[in-house]
């Protein structure tokens, strides 16, 4: 029993309630939670470069971009002073745009149309300046020989500073998916009737124009217009593909000429052999990559599906671009013909490709090294160079240094093109190649500051 002279500790507490048992049943109190709260009305003073992070991608896009000679997108600008209409939008701001989207794996106009109203990297980039998704999507593939020449100029700048030697390089093709359907593909016969049905829905439509079609504006019926012509016009040109590829076909007496198919909707694809073994419309992106620097020298885009050819023509372009060609070429046993060795040796690039059925040829018990009877000096060099231990060691560097631009380009995205014709097809992966080689160039620039801040540190 307690003592009413005790002093009391704790005024007003209940001595009982605080001498229960732990495990005495209480009414637990209620949460206090921080609930959303989305009608109250606040002001928030911040600029756009406030609400994006210095090391951010983006700013690092957007001074590589300021560093680009961009002057010939600004020739074409009617948009001038002392002239009436509205200011045109900033090439070099749908320049930045393109690149960092290639960064991201966004190949789609009308999403980094959104992107640029709902993302912040996207919005500071952006700057407030107009776009939509027309204007990106065809700047987007009207400036495929200004990027070349960017890319040119870039590879020029890394050679002068020492960062490309040029000493080894590898080349290695890609198939990438085609905009153009399998079921898209006809023989000759079923294209002229479809080029035959293609003039007539078009004259149709001209005749309904001249009559002013009922519930129709002049907006719809030039959209439908627009339409057929470009029908006809991919027709026309599927019509041209397959004379060509049945021309081909019997040149290379693979078979009856007739037999040829083009596309429809993209009459520059072809169906080509693909990695898993299946065959579908596709290009054959070729790229040659330095094997010190992972810089890529020079990308092409055909429709061959074979690599078969390509190895002459891209030593030859990076000559011409940069005045010099790789010392040494590594490539797969795709690349390994006799014309293209011999060419490629006879312009000054000593070639590393495997011998074809090397492994049969030990099995059988040969030396597939040992220069046959029929070679010529250069290929009978080839065969010992390859041979020798030296060549091994240094075609070991063939498989990192080839295939990772290739894994580079999947890793944007690069699996299926949303454009048709070559000529896109190529624009499109210039924006990739060119973001990819300025992130590397900017990889070897630190790298090398660091090897002088620290003696011994290798370059990476």
């Amino acid at each position: 029993m307690p003592n009413e002279n005790q002093p009391v500790l704790f005024p007003g507490a209940d001595l009982d309630e605080a001498r229960a048992p732990a495990h005495a049943t209480t009414t637990p109190a209620a949460p206090r939670l921080n609930k959303p709260e989305r009608l109250q009305g606040e002001m928030r003073c911040e600029s756009l470069d406030q609400r994006l992070d210095a090391d951010h991608t983006a700013r690092l896009i957007w001074q590589l971009v300021q560093g680009l000679d961009l002057s010939p997108l600004y020739q074409d600008i009617g948009a001038v002073e002392g002239v009436a209409g509205r200011n045109a939008s900033d090439p070099q701001v749908l320049f930045a745009l393109w690149l960092y989207a290639a960064t991201d794996s966004i190949s789609s106009a009308r999403e980094l149309e959104t992107l640029c109203f709902e993302h912040r990297a996207y919005e500071w980039l952006r700057g407030n300046v107009p776009v939509n998704y027309h204007m990106l999507a065809d700047f987007r593939v009207q400036h495929g020989d200004l990027l070349k020449a960017l890319q040119v100029d870039s590879l020029a700048g890394l050679i002068a500073e020492g960062l490309v030697t040029l000493d080894t390089a590898a080349q290695d093709g890609m198939r990438v998916r085609a905009s153009a359907g399998s079921g898209s593909f006809r023989r000759r016969p079923s294209l002229e009737e479809a080029q035959r049905e293609a003039r007539e829905h078009m004259d149709k439509l001209q005749r309904e124009s001249e009559a002013d079609a009922a519930g129709q504006t002049v907006r719809q019926q030039k959209a439908r217009a627009r339409a057929a012509r470009e029908r006809v016009e991919r027709v026309d040109q599927a019509l041209e593909a397959v004379q060509h590829i049945a021309a081909q076909r019997e040149k290379r007496k693979k078979g009856d000429g007739a037999k040829a198919r083009a596309s429809t909707t993209d009459p520059d694809a072809r169906n080509m052999k693909m990695g898993d073994g299946g065959f579908r419309p596709a290009y054959n992106v070729q790229m040659a990559t330095d094997a010190d620097s992972g810089i890529i020298l020079h990308m092409d885009v055909s429709n061959e599906g074979s690599d078969a050819g390509q190895m002459k023509p891209m030593m030859d372009e990076i000559k011409e671009n940069v005045g010099q060609a790789p010392k040494a070429l590594l490539t797969d046993g795709g690349f390994s013909t006799i014309a293209d060795i011999e060419e490629t040796t006879a312009a000054g690039t000593t070639v590393y490709t495997p011998v074809k059925e090397e492994a049969k040829q030990k099995d059988a018990g040969k030396d597939p090294f040992t220069p046959k009877p029929h070679d010529s000096p250069t290929i009978a060099e080839w065969r010992q160079r390859m041979g020798t231990d030296a060549a091994k060691e240094l075609y070991k560097l063939r498989a990192p240094t080839a295939e990772l631009p290739n894994a580079r380009l999947r890793n944007q995205g690069i699996y299926q093109l949303r454009v048709r014709g070559l000529a896109k097809v190529k624009a499109v992966l210039w924006w990739h190649v060119l973001v990819l080689n300025l992130m590397r160039a900017e990889v070897l620039r630190a790298a090398r500051a660091k090897s002088a801040a620290t003696p011994g540190t290798p370059v990476a």
